[in-house]
């Protein structure tokens, strides 16, 4: 426990002894920071004998009186806390698939002094797609609820860096699948033809909950590599008057 009070007393140092007195009959910080730890280790994946796979993403769920109550200092809380959940990932050889992020939120079923934390493994993504790219495309692949357009002829999802979408997730290849996408013309009413084709990876991919090498695909397609999901979002080619 040494390191969680040493993360307390920095607390109290931080926000001048009013932390101690707010949340004196409410949920306590301390708390919430030994269960975002405790997440990490009962979700843990062996990616080898001396690094594992941990959850980045953490929404820490409150009543709404204690959701009031930390408001004033949710953003300093944030930072200490993700500076503590470093420091233990740290210590056990734990890796982070991308950035850390905690927000906290209300939560009707919670009663005061009560909290749950809910958390994923969300992997940092990256992409080569121009403005006119966005602008263009009538067909996304939203990752980690980002959209990033994909136009004819397609584009490879990998951890690469030649990779045309880069995802920082271990159990992804550097090169891991296609999306092929082909245009009808328009004199044939401009039908797209949309698939994806794993390209040798070692995990393979799942494609609506089927373990497949390529599939067709469809709007609301849902697509997983490694850790991360992906989802195709057809939009209308012309806006609605």
């Amino acid at each position: 426990m040494g390191g969680l009070q040493n993360f307390e007393n920095r607390l109290e140092q931080m926000i001048s002894g009013v932390f101690a007195r707010a949340f004196r009959s409410a949920v306590q910080p301390v708390e919430i920071s030994a269960a975002l730890q405790r997440e990490l280790d009962n979700n843990a994946q062996i990616l080898s004998r001396e690094r594992r796979l941990v959850p980045n993403n953490f929404h820490v769920e409150l009543s709404a009186t204690d959701l009031e109550r930390l408001a004033p200092y949710d953003n300093a809380l944030a930072r200490e806390m993700t500076e503590q959940l470093r420091d233990h990932a740290e210590q056990q050889s734990y890796v982070f698939p991308g950035p850390v992020k905690i927000s906290f939120d209300a939560a009707e079923d919670l009663t005061t002094g009560r909290f749950r934390v809910r958390s994923a493994a969300q992997a940092k993504v990256t992409t080569n797609a121009t403005d006119t790219m966005y602008g263009r495309a009538r067909v996304f692949v939203e990752v980690n609820g980002a959209r990033h357009p994909l136009n004819p002829p397609g584009l490879v999802v990998g951890r690469g860096t030649d990779a045309d979408l880069r995802i920082n997730d271990p159990g992804i290849s550097r090169r891991h699948v296609e999306f092929r996408l082909q245009l009808g013309r328009p004199q044939d009413g401009g039908v797209l033809t949309l698939s994806v084709h794993d390209l040798g990876s070692t995990n393979g991919m799942i494609v609506d909950g089927t373990r497949v090498r390529e599939a067709p695909l469809n709007a609301g397609s849902t697509i997983r590599i490694g850790n991360t999901s992906m989802t195709v979002v057809l939009v209308d080619e012309e806006p609605h008057g």
